[in-house]
């Protein structure tokens, strides 16, 4: 039985022991109709199988994330069964330097998501997920962004099916980054 609650920093390492993988077999281009003007299509484009993995590279524990802001307006969500952590997700909220909040008091951004492989299509994704937005509601926040890319199709199908609208597309979001910069960032909010 999977149990699910809200922790605080003290649990830093054992949510660092869930992956945060994604298997990309397609994404979906973006077709840009009258140059925009008229819309976009997005058309789901097979590619060469690969793995991306968010948690490999440098200092990639979430500890990092104390010691870059004040993450006491942050919320944490785990999911265990047994003592195995198999799922967490992170609300950022009414934090200074964070970007993704654009400077608005009533915004949260669900900063973190991720489920064990082992655990995928089994409710987790969706548990954590609906903690985050209740937990959103309930500090008064009007909206929650999200953040994802058009590479990770499991995930834009997952934010569409809560409800969240897909408001801005940033081709251009990752060229600094080598590796991601055939990548689109998609923003949404859910209405709260």
């Amino acid at each position: 039985m999977i149990i699910y609650k809200k922790v605080d920093r003290t649990y830093f390492p054992l949510y660092d022991q869930i992956p945060m993988r994604v298997y990309v077999t397609s994404y979906y281009r973006i077709d840009k109709d009258n140059r925009g003007l008229s819309g976009f299509t997005f058309v789901e484009t097979p590619v060469e199988p690969y793995t991306k993995d968010f948690c490999t590279g440098g200092d990639e524990s979430i500890a990092r994330w104390e010691k870059r802001w004040d993450i006491s307006n942050w919320a944490l969500f785990m999911a265990f069964d047994g003592e195995q952590p198999v799922g967490g997700a992170t609300v950022a909220a009414r934090t200074k330097g964070i970007n993704m909040l654009s400077g608005r008091d009533d915004l949260a951004v669900l900063w973190d998501i991720r489920v064990d492989d082992a655990y995928k299509h089994k409710g987790v994704g969706q548990a954590l997920f609906n903690m985050a937005a209740d937990w959103s509601r309930g500090q008064g926040f009007m909206q929650m962004k999200i953040e994802c890319q058009n590479s990770n199709i499991p995930a834009v199908r997952f934010y569409h099916k809560q409800g969240a609208v897909l408001c801005a597309i940033d081709e251009f979001a990752y060229y600094n980054e080598p590796e991601f910069r055939h990548e689109a960032q998609l923003i949404w909010y859910l209405d709260l």
